[in-house]
Formats: C-alpha cells, sequence, structure tokens
C-alpha cells in the first residue's frame, strides 16, 4: 500500500489484467476515527472488505486529511487483496475538507469512479465531477430537526439534496431509506441500490478489555448506542422507573455509548426518578466489552425512535443476545422478526415488553436462536461485491 502526501506525483498502479484496470477513488475521511460508530464504522468496513475483494479489475486511492494511524485502523476489514493497488492520498486540511481539499485533488487528477461512503458528493460542476456513488444512510433529520441545530440542519439538507442529485448511482443501506429518497428528494428508483450494513463478530481482548470492562452486582438490560434525544431513552428510563415503582426488579439498566447532544440530561433524569445506583453510564467502551455485556445481558433494548438501519439490533443477535426494539423505520426490516417490537412512544408498552422479557426464558431463548438466523442475511463481502458492482456500473455511465 502506497503512501502520498499533497504535493505528491501521480501514482496509478495496474494489476495483472488484460483489461485496462478501473481506477476508483474513495472518500476515506470518515474511517480514521479511533472510536468509530454510525457513518464512521460504515465506512472503515465497506472500504476494507472492497479492498479486501478477490478483484483483478480495480485500483483504489484513498483520499484523506490525515494518514491513517495504526490506532484508527484496530478492528478494521481484512487487509488488501492487492496491496500494490492501494494508494492512500493524504490531503491536509479541516473545515469544509469535502469541497476544498478533496474538490481540488478530484479536479487535478480524477478517478475513473468515486465512492463517498458518508452522505456528502464534492461540490463541483457535474463535468469536473468523476462518475459517483454515494451512500445515503437516512433523512432522521427530516423527522426529528429538533435533533441538530438550524446550520447542521442547513447543512444536512443542502448536502444531502445536492448529493441525491449529483452522484450517479445512490446506495441506500435500507429499503426504508431508499423509500425516504424517493420521497423526500424525488430520487428515481432506478438511481437507487439497496445494499444492507452488517455485523461484526466483536471478540474480547484480554489484558486491552479487563481493564475497562465494567462490572454489575446484578442482571441488566442493555442498550448500545449514542447517548442522544433521538435514541428515545427518557423513555426507556421511565419505563424501567415504572418497572421498579410498581414490583420488586431484581435487574438494572445499563446505557453504553458515547455522549452526543444533551447526553447529560439522562443522568440527571435517571437521578430524579430515583435509579441512581440502578442505571449505569459506562460512556463508549471497547468492541470487545460491549460484545461481552451483550452477550451476558438479560436482553438487549432498543426502542429508538428512528434508525436508517439499527447495527446495533445485529450486533446483539449476533452475540446472542433476546432484542427487544422499536417497530418503527428500518428497524422491522432489519430485525425480521427476531426481535420483540414495541411501540416507542409508548412507556407502558416498552415497560411490558421489558417485564416479558426479563421473565419469560423461553421467550428469550426463541429470540436468541432467531437472531442467529437472522443475521446470515447479512454480509460485509457481498455489500463490497455489490458496491464495487454498482462503482463500475457507474462508471459505464460516464
Amino acid at each position: 500500500m502506497r503512501s502520498e502526501t499533497e504535493g505528491a506525483g501521480e501514482v496509478l498502479t495496474s494489476r495483472s489484467s488484460s483489461l485496462s484496470p478501473l481506477h476508483i477513488g474513495i472518500d476515506a475521511s470518515r474511517s480514521l476515527r479511533a472510536e468509530p460508530t454510525g457513518t464512521e464504522f460504515y465506512s472503515r468496513q465497506i472500504i476494507g472488505h472492497m479492498l479486501a475483494a478477490p478483484n483483478d479489475r480495480s485500483a483504489f486511492r484513498l483520499y484523506a486529511p490525515e494518514t491513517p494511524t495504526a490506532e484508527a485502523m484496530r478492528g478494521a476489514a481484512p487487509p488488501p487483496h492487492d496491496r500494490r493497488a492501494v494508494t492512500v492520498r493524504t490531503l491536509p486540511g479541516k473545515r469544509l475538507w469535502t469541497h476544498r481539499a478533496l474538490a481540488w485533488e478530484l479536479c487535478r487528477r480524477p478517478p475513473h469512479a468515486l465512492f463517498v461512503p458518508a452522505h456528502v458528493v464534492p461540490f463541483l460542476p457535474p463535468p469536473l465531477l468523476p462518475p459517483t456513488v454515494v451512500t445515503l444512510h437516512d433523512a432522521g433529520y427530516r423527522y426529528f430537526p429538533r435533533s441538530h441545530t438550524a446550520l447542521q440542519r442547513l447543512y444536512l439538507e443542502l448536502s444531502t439534496r445536492w448529493s441525491a442529485a449529483a452522484a450517479q448511482r445512490i446506495i441506500a443501506v435500507s429499503r426504508h431509506t431508499a423509500d425516504d429518497l424517493q420521497r423526500f428528494y424525488g430520487v428515481p428508483e432506478a438511481k437507487i441500490r439497496v445494499i444492507h450494513e452488517a455485523p461484526v463478530p466483536r471478540a474480547p481482548e484480554p489484558g486491552r478489555d479487563a481493564a475497562t470492562a465494567p462490572v454489575y452486582e446484578r442482571p441488566y438490560a442493555l442498550y448500545v448506542g449514542t447517548i442522544q434525544p433521538r435514541k428515545n431513552l427518557l423513555r426507556l428510563i421511565d419505563a424501567f422507573a415504572h418497572l421498579t415503582q410498581q414490583q420488586e426488579i431484581g435487574w438494572d439498566l445499563v446505557l453504553v455509548g458515547r455522549r452526543g447532544w444533551l447526553s447529560e440530561a439522562y443522568e440527571r433524569h435517571a437521578a430524579a426518578r430515583g435509579l441512581t445506583g440502578r442505571v449505569h453510564f459506562p460512556g463508549y467502551l471497547p468492541d470487545g466489552v460491549v460484545a461481552a455485556l451483550m452477550k451476558k445481558a438479560l436482553f438487549f433494548a432498543f426502542p429508538s425512535l428512528f434508525e436508517g438501519f439499527g447495527l446495533p439490533v445485529l450486533e446483539a443477535q449476533t452475540t446472542g443476545a433476546a432484542v427487544m426494539c422499536a417497530k418503527n423505520s428500518a428497524l422491522p426490516e432489519i430485525a425480521g422478526d427476531a426481535a420483540l417490537l414495541v411501540d416507542p412512544e409508548d412507556v407502558d408498552d416498552i415497560a411490558a415488553a421489558m417485564l416479558r422479557l426479563s421473565r419469560d426464558e423461553a421467550l428469550r431463548q426463541e429470540l436468541i436462536a432467531k437472531g442467529y438466523e437472522n443475521v446470515k442475511r447479512f454480509s460485509w463481502e457481498k455489500a463490497a461485491r455489490e458496491t464495487l458492482a454498482v462503482l463500475e456500473e457507474a462508471a459505464a455511465k460516464k
């Protein structure tokens, strides 16, 4: 794998093939975060598996604002199939990096096709923009505008509208997202390809994880995801509070995740409901620790108000946890018949489902078994093959 910095000479590596290689540029800026969630996790996995796929037709150039570190790539996908066909192009810059540094690079040396794994296509006049495939993950800001500042909403609206119009092909991570793109932006069905994400088996790392693994005295229900309003955690806490007030509950509630917008309100809310010591906020935890917590959980609770995909549901099913999740957005599509579905806006419904799962061992085992079957529908290898095919299709349209 070659590494280049701004100002380096052009390097396009050919593969041993009778066909001219398809040079694919990839926006890798979202894949560098050491604690990836959401689109960052998707970017890391889809890029890694695309590079690892047996493929003598393509050469890859990864664009990033900084050189990836070993820590940033921990837990990434398998190594590249052919390292000689991969170049990392470092383009320094921070503010508006996509529309300045990346856009300028594309003008100077355009690839045959560009892949943007996370929403934002560079602002370039159509004649200067390479054939582009963009992954649009959701339109959650349309459903929950108050989860974003006015400036964030404006940027999301304009960048999504531009990306949907400028790209030759759009990848939607769920059928629900594809429907939203047609509904809100009038994107033709023929332009959209639905390619699902997939879970990655999480394995504990002895030594590294031991120091960060929390220990709980009582059994627990578990949530994993960003701590923010859209995840509906206030109602989850209220449902748990309702149960503790009505009867003796011998288990706790553990909410794992990076703290997001308004996250400090949740600990105050739990304390106000008299749940100090019963609702736990351990913060962001390494993958191995999360896997161990999922495996030991009484059940996994995910009552989110909106999800473009819902990867935590599949991760819980992969580790052998019984799942309760909301019956909205993409969640029924992804969870299949392997989850107990609830109305996320009905605290009584959430509480009833939690009580049922805590007491019904047969139901938990049924959901666990169905979960193992459900996750077989999803594969990063399959997603990578399909994404490469869409890029070839887009390049042929130019």
